[in-house]
């Protein structure tokens, strides 16, 4: 298990354990995390700050995923064109034709 908890400036802290963490010995290691509030990260969504790993600071997705985030937030940048649809059925043939080896046979 993996937490992120902001120290104080008295550097005391006190820990709730999560009932799935058996009773017993446990090792607690502290780690510096990344500054997920730096200003390349400004405005982030917060679905994406949630799939950071919380010590480098990476995204956690697959790289089709990865892509599309890339292309969201090139498009709320404004520099590609978002695009807009009429229907789903519009959308979904869009879809297919910009990627026609995920089509269904």
């Amino acid at each position: 298990m993996t937490q992120t908890v902001e120290v104080p400036a008295s550097h005391r802290l006190i820990i709730d354990v999560p009932r799935e963490i058996p009773a017993g010995q446990v090792i607690l290691t502290f780690t510096p995390a990344v500054d997920l509030r730096s200003d390349d990260r400004a405005g982030e969504c917060p679905i994406c700050a949630a799939h950071r790993d919380p010590v480098t600071g990476e995204e956690r997705f697959n790289a089709e995923t990865a892509a599309a985030i890339r292309e969201g937030r090139a498009m709320m940048r404004g520099e590609i064109p978002a695009k807009w649809y009429d229907s789903t059925d519009e959308m979904f043939e869009d879809l297919d034709r910009d990627d026609p080896d995920d089509m269904d046979d």
